[in-house]
């Protein structure tokens, strides 16, 4: 047995074990195995006569799908079938809707395959767009079973349509994952035209079309895991207890959610994914950390380090009981950026990445804090104790509280209800204040009444307009 031909072995071997024996939940029942389904849609248009080594390219194609079907026949919980296209009709009609299923899925039918294959002979067209849109059919409606297709062709769309956008869409229906596409004897610059149908291989010799081929299955079937260290800043694995989520990137939904694990040695535990398929990892501490396009590599023990070092938000609320704000929030955005990482009551105790931030306390008036949190390090933020405004006259009017700064300037806090009763009562941080008020029946400004007062901890600041 080759080299390649004993990898293909092994990971079949793997596999088997992979869909046999899925993993599940701790006490949870055992799951039915999962099925996957590949669709060879092979290209028969009148171009596969041509000359490749010395034989037709359609011959060398069916060879190795003759083959490859014998080697997967009794392969568990594995089904295949065979779209064909470009072999109904000749070129001179030019016929786009040339494209038809064969051989259905089904269980260990190597034979159908092999005798449908000697029976097609190139001929026409290249209706790449039609036969992705027939194969959607192709597969039974089965939500659990991994639905792969592997494109082989020799040329390009000769129908006009859109491939390309055909298995964009497909993948985000779910049809099936992203696809491989396998371009025999081709020239690089054709296949630049072909990578936006799923995954692009160049077989520009009879030799790397065997290995493209093997591999594309071994992907296909081999077991794939992915390890993920969530590092402090020195690179220590330290971090864990966050949720992970792998979301595909073609569909923009989340296809596995784990919240990570260490052991006692602080090992990161391994969890099984789908490499068919392409991902956006999310770690999901506060804020996020993104890594786009995540690099796994099929039937490999996969591992990643991210650096996601945390401290701890406390927003410590003032000793005074009760607290005239009740229940008082405060928005954390990162330094320098004005979206918004969380909203917190206070209180409360919030898990942040290390670095630098804004915490705005929705106190009246606000009050913005700048601090930074170290990694496993708690920092604690609160407020003075507030105090009451208690506005005793009962007028209708207009108008607002200032804040007195040092420099003796004001700096707006608040607005009366416009038109309405001035008559409130305020909790306020303390310091010094100003109220400038005109009564909605005033015939004129000059009957603004400007008054200042001092708003102290845990006291009542009573205010009389006009000395009313």
């Amino acid at each position: 047995m080759s080299k390649r031909g004993f990898w293909v072995w092994c990971c079949v071997q793997l596999a088997t074990l992979w869909l046999v024996m899925p993993a599940r939940a701790q006490n949870a029942p055992p799951e039915k195995p999962r099925v996957t389904r590949i669709l060879f849609l092979l290209d028969a248009s009148g171009s596969m006569l041509a000359p490749w080594e010395g034989r037709p390219r359609m011959d060398v194609a069916k060879g190795l799908l003759v083959k490859m079907a014998d080697s997967l026949n009794a392969y568990p919980n594995l089904e295949l079938g065979l779209r064909v296209y470009g072999h109904l009709y000749p070129k001179e009609e030019n016929n786009c809707e040339d494209s038809r299923l064969e051989v259905p899925f089904s269980v260990k039918n190597a034979k159908a395959i092999k005798d449908k294959l000697r029976q097609i002979e190139p001929r026409g067209n290249t209706p790449i767009t039609y036969s992705l849109q027939q194969a959607a059919n192709d597969f039974p409606t089965d939500k659990t079973a991994r639905n792969v297709l592997i494109l082989i062709t020799d040329g390009l769309e000769s129908c006009k349509g859109d491939p390309c956008a055909t298995s964009l869409a497909l993948q985000r229906k779910r049809i099936f994952l992203k696809p491989f596409v396998i371009g025999i004897g081709a020239e690089r610059e054709f296949g630049k035209q072909l990578e936006c149908l799923g995954r692009y291989y160049n077989a520009a010799d009879v030799k790397t079309f065997r290995t493209i081929l093997n591999d594309v299955v071994a992907q296909t079937l081999a077991k794939t895991t992915v390890s993920i260290n969530l590092t402090d800043e020195s690179g220590r694995p330290v971090e864990s207890n966050v949720n992970m989520t792998f979301v595909n990137n073609v569909t923009d939904q989340p296809e596995y959610n784990y919240v990570h694990f260490r052991d006692a040695k602080g090992t990161p535990d391994v969890v099984d994914i789908d490499a068919l398929q392409s991902y956006d990892l999310i770690i999901n501490t506060v804020p996020s950390v993104r890594q786009e396009n995540l690099a796994i590599r099929p039937g490999k023990a996969n591992v990643f380090s991210y650096k996601t070092p945390q401290g701890t938000l406390w927003l410590q609320p003032p000793n005074l009981t009760p607290n005239p704000y009740g229940t008082m929030r405060a928005v954390v955005r990162q330094a320098g950026n004005p979206a918004t990482v969380v909203a917190l009551s206070f209180g409360a105790k919030q898990k942040l990445l290390a670095g630098n931030y804004e915490v705005e306390l929705l106190t009246l008036p606000r009050i913005m804090r700048r601090i930074t949190v170290k990694q496993g390090q708690e920092m604690a933020v609160t407020y003075d104790a507030p105090g009451t405004l208690n506005i005793i006259t009962d007028l209708k009017g207009y108008g607002s509280i200032y804040k007195l700064n040092q420099d003796d300037s004001q700096t707006w806090v608040y607005n009366l209800p416009d038109g309405g009763s001035s008559k409130i009562n305020l909790p306020m941080q303390p310091g010094p204040y100003r109220i400038v008020f005109r009564t909605a029946t005033a015939t004129g400004s000059k009957f603004t009444d400007v008054r200042s007062f001092t708003i102290r901890s845990g006291q009542t600041t009573s205010v009389n307009l006009f000395g009313k």
